[in-house]
């Protein structure tokens, strides 16, 4: 990892590591945002030490008016390289929080302005793919066709991930028209875009949250594919802050464009994880979590204390 010293990286895992605890003890229990505060105050706690100059530019939870680590909060010491954080420190509390595999601590680090800055922005239209040419923008008969051509097969057999939300029912619609398999999914956006990365899904399409967005592009930089969005306030609230901060509801972007430079991503498992491609993450235990990060193949199991 160019622009952090082993021992930081190291520091990095600890410290979603220690989210994933400190939220393991609360699946199941119904409330999803004890699970995200716990996760929050363990994640906070663990960055505070690291050898850097840190900022938050993107976490989730404004949107959900859960517990988050702020746009603009400072972390680290203050001394060291200059990075920026994105940031879910309880990807799918729901799930969580009805004892549902899916849910998982995730951070990004990068350079100093590597990632784009979303400002107020909540919601973004997606597209996430292992090849090139489908993106926000482009017809989605259009995008299947190109991944059906890329992967040699009929339209009938591309997969297309859609999250089950009213706000997507034309993405939806567009899939099954066209003749392609439409897999809805509740909850799990992030889980999904790396079912597509690593092939076990061949598109994410489709309006979700913006800071996911930018956790994918990370992970897209690290593992190959592409992602595409295009900011898409779904309020009157949200619309009036986005063009206020100068965004563009018109205009998409690709994965450069979101995430700039060499990243390192890390997922601990709270409840369990399909990462795709035949590998997963074990649900975390009292004392064990399993972790995937981008500098590390394959998954790890951490054992407390040892």
């Amino acid at each position: 990892m160019s622009f952090l010293p082993s021992e930081t990286v190291d520091a990095v895992i600890r410290a979603a590591r220690g989210a994933a605890l400190a939220a393991r003890p609360l699946v199941g229990q119904g409330d999803g945002d004890a699970v995200d505060a716990a996760a929050v105050d363990a994640l906070r706690h663990g960055l505070r030490t690291l050898k850097v100059d840190g900022r938050v530019v993107a976490g989730e939870g404004e949107k959900d008016d859960a517990p988050m680590l702020y746009p603009g909060e400072r972390f680290g010491t203050g001394n060291g390289p200059a990075v920026d954080l994105v940031v879910d420190p309880v990807d799918g509390t729901r799930l969580a929080a009805a004892g549902r595999s899916g849910a998982f601590c995730i951070v990004a680090l990068a350079p100093r302005d590597a990632f784009l800055d979303i400002g107020p922005a909540h919601y973004a239209e997606k597209v996430v793919s292992a090849v090139d040419g489908p993106r926000v923008g482009v017809p989605i008969a259009e995008s299947l066709a190109l991944v059906a051509a890329a992967r040699g097969v009929p339209i009938s057999e591309v997969r297309v991930a859609v999250q089950t939300r009213h706000r997507n029912s034309e993405h939806a619609r567009a899939v099954t028209d066209a003749g392609a398999q439409l897999v809805g999914f509740e909850h799990g956006d992030i889980e999904r875009s790396l079912q597509v990365l690593n092939g076990d899904l061949d598109l994410l399409i489709g309006v979700g949250g913006a800071p996911e967005g930018v956790l994918t592009a990370a992970l897209a930089r690290t593992l190959g594919g592409s992602v595409s969005l295009r900011f898409a306030p779904q309020s009157r609230l949200e619309a009036r802050r986005v063009e206020q901060a100068g965004l563009s509801t018109g205009v998409a972007v690709d994965t450069d464009a979101v995430c700039a430079g060499e990243p390192l991503v890390v997922i601990a498992s709270v409840t369990g994880v399909d990462l795709g491609g035949g590998r997963t993450l074990a649900p975390a235990t009292d004392d064990a979590v399993d972790v995937w990060s981008s500098v590390a193949e394959p998954a790890e199991r951490f054992v407390k204390n040892r």
